[in-house]
């Protein structure tokens, strides 16, 4: 298992003593063998399991299974997102990095010297069998890029693309993420925020959407239950192992993600989370989606890091405004004010993220029984004043029109109940006084 701390440090395994962490019985540089071939052969295949392959990603020919075990290899050796580590397997490929790795000798290049201590003695402990093994009994299959399941866009990442992903759930990781839409936000949220991320992922999922978030506590808690409790698709990115869901709170929600929807991560079975894991978890849930709305978020919020990203990769990015006097809406504001798109509800989502054609409804406000009356019309009316009353010509110099034409308005509106007469002089009834007050904005 990896070293808990964030920092290069611990993620090299900087003073980390690979004779101490031996553990007995597991393949060493010593051995001799090198590559995949230390993994082959012996009665468990490459998938986990004795001849059945179709919980875990590729498989097929020996050289399906060396790239499977390699990458599964790789991903208990190298941290996520290491682009030093992507380079090395683009320009080499995944063997002759396992093969460098478990034979040990010069680093490869961009690492210094203490670093490749740290991989080397990480991978004397890799056992990319066992992991399948202990995936397959959890759920989960390894998706690796190339195969029918991976999906596409997680290669803008470049270097920084996932070695592969595990994935809890039955649905297909491909075809999900072609229609979805990110909405994470403030762990420590407000009531409103939660709502607002609720009511949208409920709504997203009504109209098709699969939902993609953090699983963590707050805004992406809420945004899981809500298309969950709508009958939806959701998906959850964790930054750990994906048979250990975390934060423990979430155990049950997140059971009831992979049941409903998908499990998602790029560590191996059992790893745990560390801060720097959570930030680089959140480059797969903006390269996943199509788009990522944020709702509450502080300046320093996490959930801005996956807004940026998300902007890098030239993928639409949103904000939920909210009071200008909560902390939790500065870092959405400020989204706002740069790149990020204003959204209030999933139909504003959809107009951006969609396929062409895919509109929100006309905004307006409620429909007043005078807006229903003729534009001349509403002038007579409007030319009435608001107490007393006034004589058909000063009517009808106030909506400039000719006394005739005003009078013969003033008879209409006096059938539909907005005006009566009294002598010369005409007055607004209180259906008139009521239905006018209902359209005007008063301070």
């Amino acid at each position: 298992m990896r070293g808990g701390a964030a920092g290069e440090g611990k993620v090299a395994g900087e003073g980390f003593d690979p004779g101490e962490d031996a553990v007995a019985g597991e393949p060493t540089a010593e051995d001799g063998a090198t590559g995949v071939e230390k993994w082959a052969g012996d009665g468990l295949d490459a998938r986990g399991d004795e001849g059945r392959g179709d919980d875990v990603g590729s498989a097929g020919s020996p050289t399906d299974d060396d790239e499977l075990l390699g990458r599964v290899f790789l991903t208990r050796v190298v941290e996520p997102g290491d682009e030093t580590g992507g380079r090395w397997v683009r320009e080499r490929g995944v063997a002759e990095v396992v093969r460098r790795l478990r034979e040990g000798g010069r680093p490869l290049p961009g690492v210094s010297a203490k670093r490749w201590a740290g991989l080397r003695a990480r991978a004397v402990r890799a056992d990319p069998r066992r992991d399948l093994a202990v995936a397959r009994a959890a759920g989960a299959r390894f998706v690796t890029p190339g195969t029918s399941e991976w999906p596409g866009q997680l290669d803008d990442l470049g270097d920084a693309r996932p070695l592969g992903l595990w994935v809890r759930g039955r649905p297909n990781l491909r075809v999900w993420a072609l229609r979805s839409v990110a909405v994470v936000g403030a762990r420590a949220c407000t009531e409103y925020g939660a709502h607002m991320a609720a009511t949208l992922a409920a709504d997203l999922a009504e109209r098709g959407w699969v939902v993609v978030s953090g699983g963590a506590y707050g805004i992406d808690g809420a945004a899981h239950r809500g298309a969950l409790g709508a009958g939806g698709a959701t998906a959850a990115v964790l930054a750990c192992g994906v048979d250990r869901p975390y934060p423990p709170g979430h155990a049950k929600l997140i059971s009831r993600i992979a049941e409903q929807g998908l499990v998602i991560g790029e560590l191996p079975p059992g790893d745990h989370p560390t801060p720097s894991r959570f930030i680089l978890r959140n480059r797969v849930i903006a390269a996943l989606t199509r788009g990522t709305v944020v709702v509450e978020a502080a300046y320093r919020s996490g959930s801005l890091v996956t807004a940026r990203a998300a902007q890098r990769l030239g993928r639409h990015t949103m904000g939920v405004p909210g009071p200008a006097t909560s902390a939790l809406s500065g870092g959405v504001h400020e989204l706002l004010r740069g790149d990020g798109v204003l959204v209030g509800d999933a139909a504003e989502v959809v107009e951006l993220v969609g396929d062409m054609g895919e509109l929100p409804p006309d905004r307006r406000g409620p429909v007043l029984p005078t807006d229903l009356l003729e534009h001349r019309t509403r002038q007579v009316l409007a030319g009435l004043p608001a107490r007393g009353s006034a004589t058909a010509a000063e009517v009808a110099r106030r909506a400039q029109t000719t006394p005739d034409d005003a009078i013969a308005r003033l008879y209409e509106l006096r059938a539909l109940g907005y005006v009566e007469r009294h002598g010369d002089g005409w007055k607004l009834t209180r259906q008139a006084m009521i239905s006018v007050r209902g359209g005007r904005r008063t301070c």
